[in-house]
Formats: structure tokens, C-alpha cells, sequence
């Protein structure tokens, strides 16, 4: 004793770990960068695909391209050594990454599932997707180099401040990014990537999949639960750095038929009825405080997003969206007596309203299983983030899940504004998404193990 803890020892004992523990520095900053160097050398290829969604379209996947993504991942997952890589007829991918061979009872391990969409968002109409790529980001505004109207500025992007020395990722300023899912895409293959590079990490079986048509209501319609054959599993849909969400809207559709009568209008007096005051009208009614524009938090709101037509008929739709069950079913009767009120006003008008409930707040299920989270957050600890818990103003593709049998919380991407021209992700935060499924595969092992 008297001999170890001399002062010499104790020296030559610190010197060796400090050069130990700098080893170690260069040894993972040489992972790190090789993984990041993968995670977007994927992400760029993913988003030059058009992708786009379509709406209205009976068919699934609404769009080829969607189909060509799919076919990508599945050759890149048969390489990566996956088992029963498929796509079906839907466009839907498939894959099972087997359970470590180093665990001495790998049945005791639930399999834990991951899914990402494959479609892309058409609220903007351009689809040739340019990436911009902002190599050590040195702070303020980000102007987007193709579209003089589009800047990513530090007022309505905070969270810039953050990024100070690493790579932003965004699209020339003409379209979307595509972030919103390829971001996910990317960085569920790049955690597979390394799990299958480093088999000293025992973990249970893993099943991936990516659906097409999120963006237009449709990714959960035709995946089959069963066959998927995870006990619970994460959408990597969210945005920025931590988010995790067991919570979304109940939300419904609505769509409000305006039908008037045309006719020339040099002899229109007495003839014609104009289908389109009505309907500006009844759009005038929607409170202005109840808009996605006004609200934040937990407030629900009306959003009419569409509206197309003339004189002889005007069709409008709307979101109807609420974190509450009876404040969903409280809007669908005020946009029924908005549309009464709108009938007594212009009486020659034929209005109907059609009301169609999409999704349920996932938060009825998740409750019941509190590992999910727990889970979560302690993966994120481990990947060195910090989780912010927070409901999804929106919906996600786990909310249809959870209530069709595979409970599926939301973590985070690292995406910003999402469906704009300014989309932008930070590549250090898509490489601390890849670290916490990794963490969350190797967790659910340790518990059950």
C-alpha cells in the first residue's frame, strides 16, 4: 500500500491514464467522424430523390419515386446483412436485423421496432431537390443561395445559436430539404450500420421498416403490424435535438361543398349565385385566435388549407385539430353551425359539409406503457442529450400504430422547419439521433437480459 500510493506511482499512474484516456479521444473522434461522414453522405442521396407525396391519389405509394427509395434501402439493407429484406406491393420496406449471438437467451429480449416515411411533404410545389451545405457553421443568418426571398435567420431560428462550429444542411432555397423523413431514413440505416459493425454490442432482435404516403394520411393503411413483428418500436420523425413525444392531436378532415348556379356575367342579375362568397364567408368565420398561425402549446385550431373552385361550385378543406378528445368533437359541431349560420346568410346557396376523423392521440395508449419512454430518455442521456418532453402539434404515422397493437413513441431527428424552404438539420444532432437508437437497442437488451 505504502509503495502504490507514493508519490512517483501516483504520477506514473496519472500519466498513463491521461494518455489512455486521450487515446480513447482519438479513437472515438475517428468513429465519430467516419460515422457523420456515412450518415451524410446517405442523407444526401436520400433527398435528391423525388419523393413527394400526392394527395388524392387511390394508389399506394401515390408516387414512383417513392418506390425508387424504397428499392434503394432495400438493396443497401441486403448488403448490410439484414434478414427478410423486402418491399411489398405497397411500397412498404421491411427488414429484421437478428439478435447478437453473445446473448445466452435472446427470446427474453423483446424485439424493439424503428420507422421512418419515405415520402416528403408537396407543400412546396418545386421537387428537384439542390442541398446547401454549410460546412462549420460560423453563426448568423444563413441566406439560401438560390432564392433571394429565403433566409435562415438566427430571430426565427434560435436554436442556431447551438450550431456554432458544426454542418447545417439545407435545400438551395427553390424547394423543401426533404429532411422530414429522410433525416429519419439516414439515421436508422447508419445506427444498423454500426450495430452490424460492432457485434460486442448485444442487443436483441431489431425490425425496421419505412412507409410511403405519410404525408397524405395513408403510411399506417396498409402496414402490417404482424408481419412487422416488433413488441414496440419509434417513429424517427421528430424535430429538433431531444424531442420525444407520446402525445399527438386527435385530429379529423373536413371538407365543406360550396354549390351555386353560373351564368354570363353580362346578364347575370337574377341568375347567377356565386358559390365563392359563401364559402368566404364561412372562411371568415374560423376565429382568428384558433388558427395554427395563433397557437402554440396544447391549443387546438381550424386550418383551412385548401380551396378551389368558381362561381358554380367551391370546395374548402380543413384540419380540425385538438389534444383533447371532447375539444375535437366541440370544433366538428362549430364547423357545423359555422356552416348553418353560413346557409342562413346565403340562403340560394347548397352547402354540405363532410367530416372525416384521421387519427387519435397516441397518448391513450402510451400511458399504459411507460417503458417506452423511460427508455427514451435514458438512451438520450446516454447519447449525451437532453430530452424535452413535448406533445407532436401534428400527427405521426406511431399514433395509427399504437391503436393497431405496436405502441410507438416519436424521437427526434433534428430537422427544422419542416414542409418550408428554409428546412434546415444540423449533422451533429442527426449523429447524436443515430447514437440514441443504438442506445435504445442496446438498453432494451440490458433490461431484459
Amino acid at each position: 500500500r505504502l509503495i502504490l500510493y507514493s508519490e512517483p506511482n501516483i504520477m506514473k499512474l496519472f500519466l498513463c491514464l491521461t494518455l489512455f484516456f486521450l487515446a480513447s479521444l482519438r479513437s472515438s473522434s475517428a468513429s465519430g467522424n467516419g460515422l457523420r461522414h456515412g450518415l451524410v453522405e446517405r442523407f444526401l442521396r436520400y433527398v435528391v430523390i423525388d419523393t413527394q407525396a400526392k394527395e388524392g391519389v387511390e394508389k399506394i405509394p401515390s408516387t414512383p419515386g417513392q418506390r425508387e427509395l424504397a428499392n434503394v434501402l432495400c438493396q443497401e439493407l441486403t448488403e448490410l446483412g439484414l434478414l427478410n429484406v423486402r418491399v411489398d406491393d405497397q411500397g412498404y420496406v421491411y427488414a429484421t436485423l437478428p439478435a447478437s449471438k453473445g446473448l445466452a437467451n435472446p427470446s427474453s429480449v423483446p424485439a424493439v421496432g424503428f420507422i421512418a416515411h419515405l415520402d416528403t411533404s408537396d407543400a412546396v410545389a418545386e421537387t428537384r431537390i439542390k442541398p446547401y451545405i454549410v460546412e462549420s457553421y460560423s453563426g448568423g443568418d444563413i441566406p439560401l443561395p438560390a432564392n433571394a426571398l429565403r433566409t435562415i435567420t438566427v430571430a426565427k431560428n434560435p436554436d442556431l445559436h447551438e450550431m456554432i462550429g458544426d454542418t447545417i444542411i439545407a435545400s438551395d432555397g427553390t424547394s423543401i430539404l426533404g429532411g422530414d423523413d429522410k433525416a429519419g431514413i439516414a439515421e436508422i440505416v447508419t445506427a444498423i450500420e454500426f450495430l452490424t459493425a460492432h457485434p460486442e454490442i448485444l442487443h436483441g432482435t431489431v425490425q425496421i421498416a419505412f412507409t410511403p404516403d405519410e404525408e397524405v394520411g395513408k403510411g399506417a393503411e396498409k402496414f402490417d403490424v404482424k408481419a412487422f413483428g416488433a413488441f414496440f418500436a419509434y417513429t424517427v420523425d421528430g424535430g429538433e435535438e431531444g424531442e420525444l413525444n407520446d402525445e399527438t392531436f386527435n385530429a379529423a378532415s373536413t371538407v365543406a361543398t360550396f354549390r351555386g348556379k353560373s351564368s354570363h356575367p353580362g346578364s347575370a342579375k337574377g341568375q347567377m349565385i356565386n358559390s365563392l362568397y359563401a364559402a368566404s364567408h364561412f372562411l371568415g368565420q374560423i376565429p382568428n385566435a384558433e388558427r395554427p398561425e395563433t397557437t402554440e402549446g396544447r391549443d387546438g385550431f381550424f386550418h383551412p388549407y385548401e380551396v378551389k373552385g368558381g362561381e358554380e361550385e367551391t370546395v374548402v378543406r380543413l384540419l380540425l385539430r385538438d389534444f383533447e378528445e371532447s375539444g375535437l368533437e366541440d370544433r366538428k359541431q362549430r364547423i357545423r353551425e359555422i356552416a348553418r349560420q353560413t346557409g342562413e346568410r346565403f340562403p340560394e346557396v347548397g352547402i354540405q359539409v363532410e367530416i372525416t376523423d384521421s387519427y387519435r392521440n397516441m397518448r391513450m395508449v402510451l400511458k399504459d406503457v411507460p417503458h417506452l419512454i423511460e427508455i427514451a430518455s435514458e438512451a438520450m442521456r446516454r447519447a449525451r442529450v437532453q430530452a424535452k418532453y413535448q406533445p407532436i402539434r401534428g400527427g405521426t404515422d406511431g399514433a395509427a400504430f399504437s391503436f393497431m397493437g405496436l405502441p410507438c413513441a416519436n424521437i427526434f431527428t433534428g430537422v427544422h422547419n419542416e414542409h418550408s424552404q428554409e428546412e434546415w438539420v444540423p449533422v451533429g444532432t442527426m449523429t447524436k439521433a443515430v447514437e440514441t437508437i443504438v442506445q435504445i437497442v442496446r438498453i432494451t437488451a440490458e433490461r431484459c437480459w
